[in-house]
């Protein structure tokens, strides 16, 4: 029990269902099938706040390995806002991830009240979304099932763009009901894979991967050549790598939103330009 009589406490997995709801609600378009792999990730990652037996707001603290953790789902029903009641789950999420180091997405507004718990801006991730033309895809041999590539051989890879392992949440987020998994292939080793899956509106790519920019956009074009024509596609790139900013003006998508990622400290040493796409706003 927290002060202002907030109880929080881990959310079991059905709770879950009503953060998504949340989500949904405040227009971030969750993916259809996202709370099975978020919960596959770190069962006791996810913080629920109730008075009484009415859940107000959530947060989650999703711990990776032994020493990173990823903030998210921070939200706080309308009707109870600026009350206290966010602060009290903040410091909640604080304690579950005491001593990691730990990364956030924050609305670019709240920058400064992150800043005061000692985050620091890395850069700005931006949601871009629009149209990728059936047509603008070809078969190319280069482009091959993700579920092709051995397990040791994807998290190696994918060890580059994140601060820690996540090979749990991996495994559940590549075979996710509905979704498309595809890997690049040059001169036979990986150079980078891609993730697309249906979301409240259209669909999202996360991540997407890539040691080029050539690279990046076939493993698009091939993840949108799997959709119905016309189907709406939204990916969320970090506005400090140019080739991923050329890569959705090619395609003409239009900026709906943005986030600050931050991290408690300086920025960890990851291949940014190689990252064409995050994985989530919510997760890392």
């Amino acid at each position: 029990m927290s002060r202002l009589n907030l109880a929080i406490r881990p959310m079991t997995r059905q709770e879950l269902d009503i953060g998504v709801e949340w989500a949904a609600a405040e227009g971030w378009n969750p993916g259809l099938h996202d709370a099975d792999s978020f919960y596959a990730a770190d069962p006791d990652g996810f913080l629920i706040g109730l008075l009484g037996d009415e859940p107000i707001g959530m947060i989650s603290a999703v711990k990776y390995g032994s020493d990173f953790g990823f903030i998210g789902f921070y939200i706080v029903r309308p009707a109870y806002r600026r009350q206290g009641y966010g602060s009290a789950l903040w410091e909640a999420a604080m304690r579950v991830l005491e001593g990691r180091f730990t990364g956030l997405d924050g609305v670019v507004e709240q920058q400064e009240n992150y800043r005061k718990s000692g985050f620091v801006l890395a850069y700005n991730n931006v949601r871009y979304q629009g149209l990728i033309p059936v047509q603008a895809w070809s078969h190319d041999e280069s482009i091959v099932p993700l579920a092709s590539i051995a397990s040791d051989e994807l998290q190696r890879y994918d060890a580059q763009l994140f601060p820690a392992g996540r090979e749990t949440f991996l495994g559940s987020w590549i075979s996710q009901q509905g979704s498309t998994a595809l890997a690049c292939l040059h001169k036979g080793s990986l150079a980078g894979y891609g993730v697309i899956r249906p979301c409240r509106t259209g669909f999202r790519v996360g991540p997407l991967f890539a040691n080029e920019g050539r690279f990046a956009e076939r493993l698009l074009r091939a993840l949108a050549a799997r959709l119905p024509e016309g189907s709406i596609i939204q990916l969320d790139i970090p506005s400090v790598n140019p080739a991923a900013v050329a890569l959705v003006q090619t395609y003409g998508m239009a900026r709906v939103f943005e986030t600050a990622r931050m991290y408690s400290g300086p920025a960890p040493s990851l291949a940014i330009e190689y990252m064409f796409g995050v994985t989530t706003f919510e997760l890392g």
